[in-house]
């Protein structure tokens, strides 16, 4: 699915959350997907660069969006996320995450994300169980 046949808008994908945070997905589809996320000034932490919660925000939901495309209309809960800083991010820069479900069991999954400044430097790493209804 591209971003043009799914957006923030859709009643599947509507997160009222990632709306006010500015992401929106690239693409979602049979297990992965792609979100992004503009850095404005009210992502931002005391010291000046993107605030963690932001970054894990955005990990969380490409995450969700990976693991729904898996099983449709289905819901599911994590179970356990853990995200891993790498780099600061400032003002101006767009972070992208890309999430993927290397593991599946009947309940469960395993979902993992990377985190990217639009120029490819890897700021964060994300790691999932989901609990599938």
């Amino acid at each position: 699915m591209t971003a043009d046949e799914e957006s923030n808008g859709d009643e599947s994908f509507d997160d009222p959350f990632c709306d006010h945070l500015g992401i929106t997905f690239d693409e979602i589809e049979d297990g992965e997907a792609t979100a992004r996320m503009p850095v404005t000034e009210s992502h931002l932490n005391f010291a000046g660069v993107l605030h963690g919660g932001a970054v894990f925000a955005l990990a969380d939901a490409a995450a969700g969006a990976a693991l729904s495309s898996r099983i449709g209309n289905d819901a599911s809960i994590a179970l356990e996320a853990n995200v891993s800083f790498l780099e600061a991010v400032d003002v101006g820069e767009t972070v992208v995450a890309t999430a993927t479900v290397p593991h599946e069991s009947r309940k469960t999954a395993e979902i993992t994300v990377t985190i990217e400044t639009e120029a490819g430097t890897r700021v964060a790493s994300y790691r999932s169980r989901g609990y599938k209804f």
